[in-house]
């Protein structure tokens, strides 16, 4: 019987014991993770966390797993996620991941498709909501459960299912080890094989905002690709902390912590709820997360700083103006100003350019000093990012990017998809070119592409994105069909974004900018009117969304003559606005619904004025996008065509 005996963080631990001897350091006893929100609260070193990775692993093969089987992992982000990720690719099995907030339907459908036998689940509650369906409906030769005790499993579940709990399998696979350790005989009754590169170690269901979810066949190669090409993104050091929030089967989350974890450094968990708490008491010094995040806490401070006084207020908000104005100047100084306008600046028209940039900025360079003394280091310390945010699984709203930049923090923007492990292209710490998702990872190509003739268009030219790299999939399994749509004979594959890479400048303001690949959108997002003209919905939602008093929005208007939105409105910002305007009563209570939306047509024209298409018509909607009414992905992108088939009737009457 053939036994696999090596996994993708097991590989890192040894690695760094390694390095440890090399260095002089003990990697192996430093602290690997830290989880407290479970129960029970957990804190491993390496050596503990390898020991366990194995332990687990051996736990499944004595409990009846087979390599290349399919085992899938329903579960959310913990330290026994990462064990039992582990200890499923350690022997050579495919893991099926998913997270707790799908749908039933969802992972039963997940389950089945993926051929998977066994079912590592995150907590009794969860298999309870999904044991109706699972019993009748899917083949599984037994659940463990990573948390939480059988006894509190349903009685029907229990009877007709064989159910392990985590300490379980790591006891049974504990003692299995230490009996193979001890007894030649019992060893020569396995073989032990190495796990190639190109086995197929993961499939990840692709969240998406539109259709069912595909199997993505991700390969060692493919993700040991991320490990080894992140470092000159993230240069991080043994010992920096890392918060983690987001779910760890997202292949963003995911290969961050493959790769973090090489380097050892020490992990901590957290949730949404305890985010704000945990930046402050851990002090992280990388945070990896998506643009939302960055924009919750962006909105925080604004309203720390509303809070204040009159004067206090004033005040603050001037001195950010001119930061933001200052760090404007020094971007064209240094040559990372990434214009929008693509022509080469003649030399003496750029050395004037470069001049006056150095100049201004000399002359704001103290103002923005003292804003840093009395107003940046107050919020530096309360959010705790000591080098970087770095963002990604979506798009990073331009004025995000600028206001952490003016007050201090680094963020860094990347790019990519789960069919490419999923990291393309990212920004390096010396070239932060703001607006842009950075450059292409090592051994990683890019090119930008005509729709409709395949073209290859000149930097500069927006079109179809299209990537070649070692961290490219395989194909969506049992699905050739849909792979042959997106990945071609020669290995590219087709991203369905749009965009464009900055041409080199020798001289002026984007002299550094060359190479760098800026988003302008999803090429299915894309609104056709009925003039003929094509419109990018994500630039102008972007902008609104600067509105204290538009939570969401979504632009429509496929085939109409003019664009529409639907929005979910901040209600109380919407009434104290009303308030201050006089628009109402100062002891009213509630927004009328049409004055609310007359309110709301302002703030559109007043922040998306710069834009040539214009919003008309306004639905108004007091439900919110969530990933539990079916609006948002997990991943926390909205789904675009679900809200439109939700409020189709809304939307036609808009129209009328």
């Amino acid at each position: 019987m053939g036994r696999f005996n090596v996994s993708l963080v097991v590989f890192v631990l040894k690695l760094l014991r390694q390095r440890s001897c090399k260095k002089g350091e003990k990697y192996a006893d430093r602290t690997a993770l830290i989880d407290r929100y479970h129960e029970p609260p957990l804190e491993l070193t390496y050596k503990q966390l390898e020991q366990e990775i194995l332990d687990f692993s051996e736990g499944l093969r004595v409990v009846g797993i087979e390599p290349y089987e399919k085992v899938a992992l329903f579960a959310d982000n913990s330290c026994r996620w990462l064990i039992a990720d582990q200890g499923t690719m350690a022997m050579g099995a495919i893991n099926v991941v998913r997270g707790s907030r799908s749908s039933t339907e969802e992972l039963l459908q997940i389950y089945n498709h993926s051929e998977s036998v066994a079912l590592l689940v995150d907590n009794p509650a969860l298999f309870n909501r999904m044991a109706d369906l699972f019993v009748g409906q899917a083949s599984t030769k037994f659940v463990i459960l990573l948390w939480g005790e059988k006894s509190d499993l349903s009685e029907a579940v229990s009877d007709r299912l064989s159910v392990f709990n985590y300490s379980e399998i790591i006891a049974m696979g504990k003692e299995s080890r230490k009996h193979l350790s001890d007894s030649y005989d019992a060893r020569k009754l396995y073989s032990y094989e190495p796990i190639s590169s190109d086995d197929v170690a993961t499939l990840m269901y692709t969240s998406g905002t539109t259709g069912n979810p595909k199997g993505v066949m991700i390969t060692h190669r493919n993700l040991l690709h991320q490990i080894k090409s992140l470092w000159d993104v993230v240069p991080v050091r043994a010992g920096d902390k890392f918060l983690s929030m987001l779910p760890p089967w997202h292949a963003y989350e995911r290969a961050a912590e493959y790769f973090i974890f090489s380097y050892g450094i020490e992990q901590v968990y957290t949730t949404v709820k305890n985010l704000k708490e945990d930046l402050k008491n851990y002090q992280p010094d990388y945070l990896i997360s998506v643009p939302l995040v960055y924009e919750t806490l962006y909105s925080a401070i604004q309203k720390q700083i509303a809070a204040n006084s009159a004067v206090r207020k004033i005040i603050a908000l001037a001195l950010i103006k001119i930061s933001l104005t200052y760090m404007e100047l020094k971007r064209i100084y240094e040559g990372k100003y990434l214009p929008k306008k693509q022509q080469q600046q003649s030399y003496l028209i750029a050395l004037v350019d470069w001049l006056w940039a150095g100049i201004a900025a000399t002359v704001l360079w103290p103002i923005h000093n003292l804003a840093k003394l009395l107003l940046y280091s107050k919020i530096k310390s309360a959010i705790g990012i000591s080098k970087a945010g770095i963002s990604g699984g979506g798009s990073l709203p331009l004025h995000i990017d600028k206001f952490f930049e003016a007050i201090g923090i680094i963020v860094q923007n990347g790019y990519g998809l789960t069919e490419s492990s999923p990291v393309v292209a990212a920004r390096r710490p010396a070239y932060n070119i703001l607006g842009s998702v950075g450059h292409p990872l090592k051994r990683t190509e890019i090119k930008v592409v005509n729709a409709d003739t395949d073209e290859v268009l000149s930097p500069g030219s927006k079109g179809i994105i299209k990537v070649r790299g070692p961290q490219v999939m395989t194909g969506y399994f049992k699905n050739p069909s849909a792979t042959r749509q997106v990945l071609d004979d020669n290995g590219w594959l087709n991203t369905g974004d749009l965009g464009w890479i900055s041409p080199c400048h020798s001289s002026g303001r984007s002299r550094l900018c060359g190479g760098v690949l800026v988003l302008e959108g999803r090429a299915k997002d894309t609104i056709v009117l009925s003039t003929g003209e094509n419109v990018e919905p994500s630039e102008i939602e972007e902008a609104a969304v600067r509105s204290s008093l538009i939570e969401q929005i979504v632009i429509i208007g496929q085939d109409q003559r003019r664009l529409g939105a639907i929005i979910v409105p901040n209600k109380e910002e919407a009434l104290q606005a009303a308030k201050r305007s006089s628009l109402i009563d100062a002891d009213a209570s509630e927004l009328k619904k049409e004055r609310l939306t007359n309110l709301l047509r302002e703030e559109l024209r007043k922040w998306t004025s710069e834009f040539s298409f214009q919003v008309g018509p306004v639905l108004i909607v007091d439900e919110p996008f969530t990933i539990d009414s079916g609006l948002m992905t997990p991943t926390l992108k909205i789904r675009r065509d679900v809200v439109a088939d939700r409020y189709r009737d809304e939307i036609a009457n808009l129209y009328r």
